[in-house]
């Protein structure tokens, strides 16, 4: 079970959870380059055959043959806070780790904790309101917290295990997409430079409140989508932006994801804040790792590109499905209360590459 760490006997006044740690957010995740030449050579074959899914398209959770019928699905996301509100931190925490779940097609059935604090530095209450905002998502998934661990750690950490299931003719991964294919996003991009804004406190109050509705979204609808006969492949859009997990996709598929350029939803002020120079240093960090495999458009600007590799923190689904069903799945979507859903290319034969077309 999980117990709270306990601070020193005075309980310290608050201080800003992110000027605890160095990062926040999935703009903390290891580079895309590093963390493939860290899994590089892990094989998921041999005697582990019931392994549906391993490491080795970068998919979003592990999934597991339990009978021939039922896939078992696993996953772990856990970060620093970008946020310094607890309850809001617990909040994008938990909807983030969930939503490996449900980009496969799954639909989440417990959840475990997981928590790194700095005795010391941050006092019982802000602990607890972290982990009362991991569970207040958890019971809006309609899973339990089941327990977990907790460490004394020199940055604030705060996550989640979760476990699902997926029948497995249902089961969507990220290498999956067809030649033809359109793609849909089902939220907007941005999180990565309002989080840099916030940081720098130049963030507005209601680009804030917009960035907290859209990080505290639960991509549910990837259980749909799971059911529908027409969708091929699903990722969702975290650490690496919206170029490198569509890399990943197009990898995996052994196909080109064509994206184009004024399709892509945007947050309501990120073009105004990117350009006054709000940029993570997971952005510098993403293009460095995949840009010899992304064509951009002759003359794109850097700030524009910094978009393209912008770190998302539970971010929307990278769905790719038949082009003659997109209009309905993107209608259906929108529906279920994704209203930034939008349709913004399509996949072509071709190399594993991403191209910005536009």
């Amino acid at each position: 079970m999980l117990d709270v760490p306990h601070s020193s006997p005075q309980d310290q006044a608050p201080v800003r959870l992110t000027s605890l740690a160095h990062g926040g957010g999935c703009g903390c995740k290891l580079a895309p380059s590093v963390l493939q030449e860290l899994l590089a050579g892990q094989a998921s074959g041999g005697p582990f055959e019931r392994l549906l899914v391993g490491t080795e398209t970068g998919d979003d959770a592990a999934a597991y043959d339990l009978d021939g019928e039922t896939a078992i699905i696993a996953t772990t996301d856990f970060f620093m806070p970008m946020v310094d509100d607890p309850d809001h931190f617990g909040r994008i925490a938990a909807t983030n780790a969930i939503s490996d779940v449900y980009a496969m097609g799954g639909e989440p059935l417990m959840a475990l904790a997981i928590l790194g604090m700095p005795l010391g530095k941050i006092d019982t209450a802000t602990v607890r309101a972290i982990l009362a905002g991991g569970q207040a998502i958890c019971a809006e998934a309609g899973i339990p917290v089941a327990g977990g661990h907790s460490i004394d750690c020199p940055e604030p950490v705060y996550g989640l295990a979760v476990i699902g299931r997926a029948p497995k003719a249902r089961l969507r991964r990220n290498s999956t997409a067809r030649a033809g294919d359109a793609l849909i996003l089902t939220k907007a991009l941005g999180v990565g430079v309002y989080s840099a804004a916030f940081k720098k406190e130049a963030l507005s109050a209601a680009a804030y409140d917009e960035m907290i509705a859209s990080v505290t979204k639960l991509n549910r609808v990837g259980a749909a989508l799971g059911k529908e006969a027409a969708v091929s492949a699903i990722t969702d859009v975290t650490g690496f932006g919206i170029l490198g997990h569509g890399l990943e996709m197009a990898r995996g598929s052994g196909a080109t994801l064509v994206i184009e350029r004024a399709a892509l939803p945007w947050l309501s002020e990120a073009e105004k804040l990117v350009q006054q120079g709000f940029v993570t240093g997971a952005s510098h960090r993403n293009w460095a790792s995949y840009g010899a495999e992304v064509d951009l458009p002759e003359g794109t600007p850097d700030w524009q590109r910094h978009l393209f590799t912008d770190p998302q923190t539970s971010g929307g689904l990278l769905v790719a499905c038949a082009p003659e069903e997109a209009d309905r799945l993107l209608a259906d979507i929108r529906a279920a209360g994704y209203p930034a859903a939008v349709r913004i290319g399509r996949v072509e034969a071709g190399p594993g590459r991403v191209r910005i077309a536009g």
